[in-house]
Formats: C-alpha cells, structure tokens, sequence
C-alpha cells in the first residue's frame, strides 16, 4: 500500500468478536411479532364482520319475516330493506376479495354507515333496545377491521406538493 493514500486503518481485534451483542435482532423479532398479533387482530375483527353483512344481506334480501317486523316498526319500507341486503353482500364481497383498496374503503364506510345508523334508529324509535349492543359491537369491529388492515388493503396515499405562500 503506498503511504500518503488513505488507508482504512488498522482493524482492531476488540471490535472483531465474531458476536454481535446489538439488539437489531431483537428488534426485527418484535417486529415480526407485532406484525403477527396485528394480523390475527385484523382477522378476529374482519371474519365477523363479512359474516354478518352476507348474512344479514341475504336475510334482507330475503325479506325473512322477523327482518321485515323490525324494518317495519323501525320505519323504513319493506323495499328498504332488498336495497341495504344487496349493498351488505357487495360490501361483504369487497372485503375478502384481494387487493381493490379503493373499494375496500367504500364498503368499511357503507358498514359503519348502516351500524351507526341502525344505532339512531333503535334509539330514535325505542324499539328492541337490546339491539343496540350488537350494534355498538358490530361497528366497533367495523373500525378495528379498518385500523389493523394489512398494507395490501390499504389505499396509497399520493404526496400533494404544498404551495408556498
């Protein structure tokens, strides 16, 4: 090696263990971990969720005697509910199918939109109170269905150059 060219230095023993004490793994394994706990979250939340809007859709649909009582005497007409039962599949569909992240996003607000409103039904009209903590769970699995999507299901979000004033 010519002198006057830089050199990396001497390599010191010390530094070369062969063992390396730094928590990086530790890192990448709670990492892996979270990701683990996030998905089975995700899953807990989503299954109940497509279950009960193809379900319920399909009961709406159908018009059962027991669904049609109770859009009666909430208010709404019989029609209403072969409207609501079609959105509910097609939202159920959007939610198993892969990828379509745009449309994913429509049926997790068309889900908490016919929750929360058939919250403000029940309440407004007092009818089958009891309904309402279904209710409040079946939105509350809306919202952590959405939280703990994976980044697959997800819409990319586009940088927007701010303007200077």
């Amino acid at each position: 090696m010519l002198r006057g060219a830089a050199s990396p230095g001497p390599i010191r023993r010390e530094e070369d263990r062969g063992l390396n004490m730094s928590t990086e793994t530790l890192t990448i394994a709670t990492r892996h971990a979270s990701t683990r706990y996030r998905s089975a979250g995700y899953w807990l939340a989503t299954v109940p969720l497509v279950a009960e809007l193809g379900l319920g859709g399909v009961w709406d649909i159908a018009r059962l005697p027991f669904v049609r009582d109770l859009a009666t005497h909430l208010g709404y007409p019989s029609y209403f509910l072969v409207l609501l039962g079609t959105w509910k599949v097609l939202g159920a569909a959007a939610l198993i199918v892969p990828r379509r992240a745009l449309l994913k996003e429509w049926a997790y607000a068309g889900a908490f939109f016919t929750y929360t409103g058939a919250i403000v039904s029940h309440l407004t009209t007092g009818y089958d109170l009891g309904e309402v903590r279904l209710l409040a769970v079946m939105t509350a699995l809306t919202v952590l269905s959405w939280a703990l999507r994976p980044p697959s299901r997800r819409t990319h979000r586009v940088a927007v150059p701010r303007k200077e004033p």
